[in-house]
């Protein structure tokens, strides 16, 4: 894997104890969450939207209809930034000023790049689905023609980025220790729930293993 070289955009200035540059902590945090968040200008105007993303190598494939505000925007070219946090837990400490959140989360600076390629463009759709269920791809009916045509595939490299991660109890200044105000953490996790089959699905088709079982990876 290449390293993460810091920038001046990516040099830690508060709390850089919790912030690192390792492409390993990058990767793991980007497979394990499900949505991200783009944010991007156009016409003088900040949008932060939504949406499903998927890593392959150093790269980062997000998706959308190809009429979409944001991906109209994004494929000419202009500078974006990618987040993603995962919440891990509550930090409820002594006073109102220290209470935090517990969490992992990446961020990512660069500019997109439209996928043409028909091969790369069905590699990051799959990739998408994968990302949701691993597995999955292999399970259903690929995308056609008409779907591709029908939505774009951005990538991002993720040569810019950077990690920042809270973890433990709560840190409350020294004199407040004494107080006999409940402190500590309630940890968070995405819980899977019993899968719903749909009311349309002919009878006898089974549940596949690994969605019966389904739980996020590093949950």
């Amino acid at each position: 894997m290449n390293p993460i070289v810091p920038t001046p955009r990516t040099t830690f200035r508060r709390r850089p104890e919790r912030g690192s540059h390792d492409r390993t902590a990058v990767n793991a945090i980007l497979d394990q969450a499900l949505i991200c968040h783009v944010g991007f200008n156009m016409d003088g105007q900040p949008f932060v939207l939504p949406t499903t993303h998927a890593r392959v190598g150093e790269r980062l494939y997000i998706h959308g209809a190809v009429g979409g505000r944001m991906l109209k925007t994004m494929r000419q070219g202009i500078p974006v930034c990618v987040t993603v946090t995962l919440l891990d837990g509550l930090v409820l400490a002594r006073s109102a000023f220290h209470h935090s959140m517990n969490y992992r989360s990446v961020v990512i600076l660069g500019t997109a790049r439209e996928v043409i390629e028909e091969e790369e463009k069905r590699l990051a759709f799959s990739a998408l689905i994968e990302q949701v269920v691993p597995g999955r791809s292999a399970q259903v009916r690929g995308a056609n023609d008409l779907e591709l045509k029908a939505t774009a595939v951005l990538c991002v490299p993720i040569e810019e980025a950077s990690v920042k991660i809270r973890t433990g109890p709560p840190i409350d200044d020294e004199t407040d220790y004494a107080l006999p105000h409940w402190a500590g953490v309630i940890p968070m996790e995405l819980t899977a729930r019993a899968p719903i089959a749909d009311p349309r699905l002919p009878a006898g088709v089974p549940i596949p293993s690994a969605i019966a079982r389904y739980r996020r990876p590093g949950g």
